[in-house]
């Protein structure tokens, strides 16, 4: 087939010569689809990141395919890309039975993650047909024997193919019975703070390293729910006064206390912990995975204050209005997929500029071989390590 692959865009993701909409695992998988002739109705695919699989096979006229898509900025991108395509006749889910029922083939592509591919194993195995096939592809250089192992836990039968312009495609089938309760989401009793995290949150159940130091560093960490000592942001002013017509998400209603964000929010550890330490606040959990939505949704739940944090599943604060948020709190990424790239710090930085009052304050931790010091200047304002450790750099910016 002859689909254009070349105007695919990432947008709204970060955009760069070396970061492409597609990969050769993309066009192996639509190859393979094509050969089996399965209507588009009971096909399913998981992971396309910026919709390539999808429009590729509705542009070869197999229609009523169902897509999942983690992170919301693919899901833009797919829409972008089909409204510039011309195309339609696929429909996008979550991960779930409204996915799955009656698939009888699966395309995958490969996540990084062995908890998230055993959670995506786990629901095609659960909720696709009986005879479904699942193929997952990836490029060689990432694969692992763990990734079949994984694979065969939910199915008898997996078969690694020859790999074919650095890609390869692994073809499971013959799924196994399941077990009554899904592996995930999994949850886990830290000192002051319940964690519950579904596969495809970045950590899992565990504190990551640099959350774990910014916690610290804000007084955030449990110690000052007992002995009442204030927090590095306890004096911080308020940002909404219920008179005051800023609202805090976009069409919403002004927030009558303080406002915090955690962006990028992963299992919802920052937010959370900050709901906790404090109770006048109303915090805003934002994060392009829904994953990690789902994650934090569910740590809010589980500590009390789902009545006071809003979690949202978003790109960058886009959702958040202007000049709207007293405190930041961001720890965030340095890959976008596989790749090592800073722009989707650069992104989040942006964000906390736009969204953060004059005179808010933003909290950062970051490994500290980046120096993102003289960036959150430029882009947010005067800047000041707060802490430095071997590994991590937390700094405190104030909005210009």
């Amino acid at each position: 087939m002859d689909f254009p692959y070349g105007r695919l865009r990432r947008w709204p993701d970060v955009e760069a010569d070396n970061l492409q909409a597609y990969d050769a695992t993309d066009v192996l998988l639509v190859e393979c689809a094509l050969s089996l002739g399965i209507e588009g109705r009971e096909i399913a695919v998981i992971g396309d990141e910026y919709g390539a699989i999808t429009l590729a096979l509705t542009s070869a006229g197999v229609d009523g395919v169902r897509v999942h898509q983690d992170l919301t900025t693919g899901r833009r991108a797919l829409v972008r890309n089909a409204e510039e395509l011309g195309l339609s006749g696929f429909s996008s889910h979550e991960l779930d039975a409204t996915l799955l029922d009656g698939a009888r083939l699966v395309l995958l592509q490969l996540p990084k993650a062995l908890a998230e591919l055993e959670e995506i194993t786990d629901a095609v195995a659960r909720w696709a047909a009986r005879d479904v096939v699942l193929v997952a592809g990836g490029r060689v250089k990432h694969m692992t024997i763990a990734q079949n192992e994984v694979l065969g836990r939910g199915f008898a039968e997996v078969q690694a193919q020859r790999a074919e312009r650095k890609s390869r495609l692994v073809i499971a089938s013959r799924p196994r019975e399941v077990p009554v309760t899904p592996p995930f989401p999994v949850v886990a009793q830290h000192d002051w703070l319940t964690l519950v995290a579904h596969g495809g949150a970045f950590a899992g159940a565990k504190l990551d390293i640099g959350t774990r130091v910014l916690l610290q560093v804000l007084g955030l960490d449990g110690s000052q729910l007992s002995t009442g000592a204030p927090t590095r942001a306890e004096s911080m002013p308020r940002s909404a006064d219920p008179a005051d017509p800023c609202c805090v998400v976009n069409g919403g209603e002004p927030s009558p206390g303080p406002i915090a964000v955690d962006l990028g929010c992963g299992t919802g550890a920052l937010a959370t912990s900050y709901a906790l330490a404090h109770p006048e606040s109303r915090v805003i959990a934002t994060d392009r995975s829904a994953a990690a939505v789902a994650s934090a949704r569910a740590t809010v739940a589980a500590n009390g204050v789902a009545d006071r944090v809003t979690v949202m599943h978003d790109d960058a604060g886009s959702e958040i209005a202007d000049a709207s948020a007293d405190v930041v709190l961001l720890n965030p990424p340095f890959h976008l997929g596989s790749s090592v790239h800073t722009g989707a710090a650069t992104r989040l930085f942006e964000a906390a500029a736009r969204i953060l009052r004059p005179g808010g304050e933003l909290f950062t931790v970051f490994n500290s071989s980046l120096g993102y010091r003289a960036e959150l200047t430029r882009l947010v304002g005067a800047t000041e390590q707060v802490e430095r450790t071997p590994k991590f750099t937390v700094t405190r910016s104030i909005r210009r």
